[in-house]
């Protein structure tokens, strides 16, 4: 995606009812692409509030902000700028290169999709690459099985990243988790217990026409690609699609909101062949953990109501060791709590389906960071982010390992 060198990304704290009421109306008007939260209707006193201010919106945003004495910060000035140096300018070959695949930068669909096929030939003995289904654009939805083959029954633990499509460093660590698990399963006595007790399912791009559009076309796009019928805009948001408690709170009825629910629950083909394949699997699958970015949050449900659920000691203790630990590596402090009261409240999301669907453990992580460089975490941070959190992920497992029976 390619933006004006005007285009920004600013910060505004609304500090009363009034400033609040303001904003929504000018965002709403205006239709700006907010970063956090992720709707218009989240926004409340002291909501920390991040937007893309494209140049044609900021000649009319920033002189009514001013106006009406609102203070905004820049967090970033020259957003072409900003997309051009997350990426560097390597070139795609010394990207994707295998077998010396570079962990530490981001890569297309197509890398990914090959480093998958390349992994399945090379180390076959700990993975098994298989397809749940076809996206809206006819794209194959791989999943990675990675374990040892050690009893024909194990429990299981599924990973996904990319729900949406902009979060980059999603996939970018569903890969590196891969990579840490194949390299240390000899010589890490962690690593070789949870490979030998358990599989993992790892999906590590879930959304698969999103992100290929977020490399093709909007580096910012953040939904499915499907059409609507009746409405120009495309795509849904695969976090509000789940059958639970679908289309409430948090999330939209307009097609053209980065919240939207979409016609039905399901009606996404990437939603609808996980959620087929985790229903088959529920009775092996004890845990379900999703990557997104940012925040640095490590969220448990429920996500749609402010209330606590039935085994709420174990998981809550499962969070706190794992932000402990993820705290350990680079003193990098992550919030933890129910989805609902640590982030917002949202209806129809993957953890919260999971959870209802009798996997106990379910979490979703906000990856770094908290709003400075937002969704274009350059690529010097992917190792950092990728450490940190494999900590608090081989914690969470080694947890389910104890207490799972």
């Amino acid at each position: 995606m390619f933006c004006n060198s005007s285009d920004k990304v600013i910060r505004i704290v609304p500090d009363s009812e009034r400033e609040t009421q303001i904003l929504k109306a000018v965002f709403n008007r205006l239709k700006v692409d907010l970063w956090q939260p992720s709707s218009t209707s989240y926004i409340a006193e002291g909501t920390v509030t991040d937007l893309r201010v494209p140049h044609n919106t900021s000649q009319i945003l920033l002189p009514s902000l001013q106006q009406a004495n609102i203070q905004y910060t820049i967090l970033i000035s020259d957003l072409q700028k900003a997309i051009e140096k997350q990426t560097g300018r390597r070139s795609q070959r010394n990207r994707r290169s295998l077998p010396g695949y570079n962990y530490e930068v981001y890569h297309s669909l197509d890398d990914i999709q090959g480093w998958m096929h390349h992994l399945n030939k090379t180390h076959s003995d700990l993975i098994h690459m298989f397809s749940v289904g076809k996206s809206y654009e006819g794209r194959t939805l791989f999943v990675l099985k990675l374990g040892k083959r050690s009893q024909p029954y194990k429990k299981a633990v599924w990973i996904d990243c990319g729900i949406h499509a902009r979060e980059w460093i999603g996939p970018a660590f569903c890969q590196w988790f891969v990579k840490e698990a194949l390299q240390t399963y000899q010589t890490d006595p962690a690593m070789r217990k949870m490979l030998t007790q358990l599989y993992f399912y790892i999906m590590p791009v879930f959304n698969v026409d999103g992100y290929h559009f977020s490399w093709t076309n909007d580096r910012f796009w953040r939904k499915t690609r499907s059409k609507n019928s009746r409405f120009r805009c495309h795509g849904v948001d695969a976090n509000r699609n789940w059958k639970v408690k679908w289309c409430d709170e948090g999330a939209s009825v307009h097609p053209c909101d980065d919240t939207y629910c979409g016609p039905f629950p399901e009606s996404e083909p990437e939603v609808k062949a996980v959620a087929r394949f985790l229903r088959k699997h529920r009775k092996q699958i004890k845990a379900y953990l999703s990557f997104h970015a940012y925040a640095q949050m490590l969220l448990y449900p429920y996500s749609y109501k402010y209330a606590t659920i039935p085994n709420f000691s174990c998981v809550e203790s499962a969070a706190y060791n794992a932000v402990n630990v993820l705290q350990s590596a680079y003193g990098i402090r992550y919030r933890y709590g129910p989805a609902s009261s640590t982030l917002y409240v949202s209806s129809g999301s993957s953890m919260d389906w999971a959870y209802k669907n009798g996997i106990p453990y379910a979490f979703a992580f906000e990856l770094r960071d908290t709003g400075h460089f937002g969704f274009l975490l350059p690529e010097t941070l992917i190792k950092p982010t990728c450490t940190e959190t494999m900590l608090a992920v081989k914690n969470i497992t080694l947890h389910l390992l104890k207490k799972c029976n």
